[in-house]
């Protein structure tokens, strides 16, 4: 009997057996009550850390840490697959971080989740749009519009589309729904204002695009915009004010001071307008227009060495700049150059310049 004892004592030790404990067998029900209080306890940890991680997201996000808030966003979904809000931010941020085909994927599986979700359509409609997929997106705009008909930043992101393919009429109607939703929306102002200045509606652009600047007095590319506007009815003088306004928000607004010379240019105001390409130029030295209008100043003064140095350089910081190639090709026309003056005006004519498709007629031969 000793013998026996003490071969049970040497396998409860080997097991790791309390040799004074009473052994229970658990029912099935308790063992299915354990179990659910197991997985339960499981399930409560993966959804904290997923919450945690979803916390640092929205930080790194606050951040403008695109890159860094999509992992967390990742994350969270990782430790939780149906949080559908991380689906959602995660969307938004590949989309902030112009990552627009991993935006699509992301809200696709979100959308998949919840069919229903209007700010999921709306942000893969900005990502159609970010690729360029217009009518994919103009779906998701109307998808969202019809969850959620006051949604403004739908209407507003639809009106925009509309203005990107040229229907302005389209982008009017979109625009004014935006500011009908939201008064207060200073950009719906602004792009409308864009609408009818291309269709030719000068009165109602400058209207819209002073009411953008109420709303928002921050607002310097719309006092810019109010520039150009009265430049073309020749409104020089409420142009330069306009200008003026908007470089006082924006002292290194280099798009301000441009067309500001723009406008020196026109009244004849050549040192004026030299000093404001400049800075232009001092400010961004890469803007191709600036220094393609210092190229038009310096043909002016006739110094066609220095009107063609420049159009080079604003060739070469933009190959696609018509305007360059009509100020280059003037200025190889009186360097005595005519073959390659046709060739650029002919460029510039592809490009879309009006004034090279009439140098072009002018002066060369088909």
């Amino acid at each position: 009997m000793k013998k026996k004892y003490l071969l049970l004592l040497k396998l409860c030790l080997a097991f790791g057996i309390n040799s004074y404990a009473q052994i229970e067998e658990l029912t099935p029900a308790e063992l299915a009550y354990r179990d659910s209080i197991k997985a339960l306890n499981l399930q409560n940890e993966a959804v904290a850390k997923s919450q945690e991680a979803y916390n640092k997201g929205i930080q790194l996000f606050t951040a403008k840490s695109y890159t860094e808030a999509i992992k967390e966003f990742s994350n969270s979904i990782g430790f939780d697959p149906n949080f559908t809000a991380a689906y959602y931010n995660k969307g938004v941020a590949e989309n902030e971080a112009e990552k627009y085909a991993d935006a699509a994927k992301t809200l696709n599986t979100l959308i998949e989740k919840d069919p229903n979700y209007s700010k999921a359509y709306f942000q893969r409609g900005r990502a159609f749009q970010g690729m360029n997929d217009y009518l994919k997106a103009e779906k998701d705009y109307e998808k969202s519009i019809q969850i959620d008909p006051k949604n403004a930043k739908a209407y507003y992101n639809y009106g925009t589309l509309r203005f990107l393919q040229q229907d302005y009429n389209g982008g009017i109607k979109h625009f004014t729904k935006t500011i009908e939703l939201d008064p207060n929306f200073a950009f719906a102002y602004n792009d409308r204002g864009s609408c009818y200045r291309m269709l030719g509606n000068y009165p109602k652009a400058v209207a819209d695009y002073e009411e953008a600047v109420k709303k928002n007095p921050k607002m310097a590319f719309a006092l810019n915009n109010i520039g150009t506007t009265k430049r073309k009815t020749k409104d020089y003088v409420g142009a330069i004010a306009a200008f003026n306004r908007a470089i006082s928000v924006d002292a290194k607004f280099y798009m301000a001071y441009n067309n500001r010379g723009a406008v020196q240019m026109d009244q004849n105001h050549m040192d004026d307008a030299k000093k404001d390409f400049e800075k232009a130029l001092e400010i961004n030295p890469k803007y191709a227009p600036a220094t393609s209008n210092l190229s038009a100043i310096y043909f002016k003064q006739k110094d066609y060495k220095k009107a063609l140095e420049y159009a080079n350089k604003a060739i070469s910081l933009d190959p696609n700049y018509a305007n360059a190639y009509v100020n280059r090709a003037n200025a190889k026309e009186m360097n005595r150059d005519m073959e390659g003056a046709c060739e650029d005006w002919h460029k510039a004519k592809e490009l879309g310049a009006e004034l090279g498709k009439n140098y072009y007629s002018s002066n060369c031969n088909e």
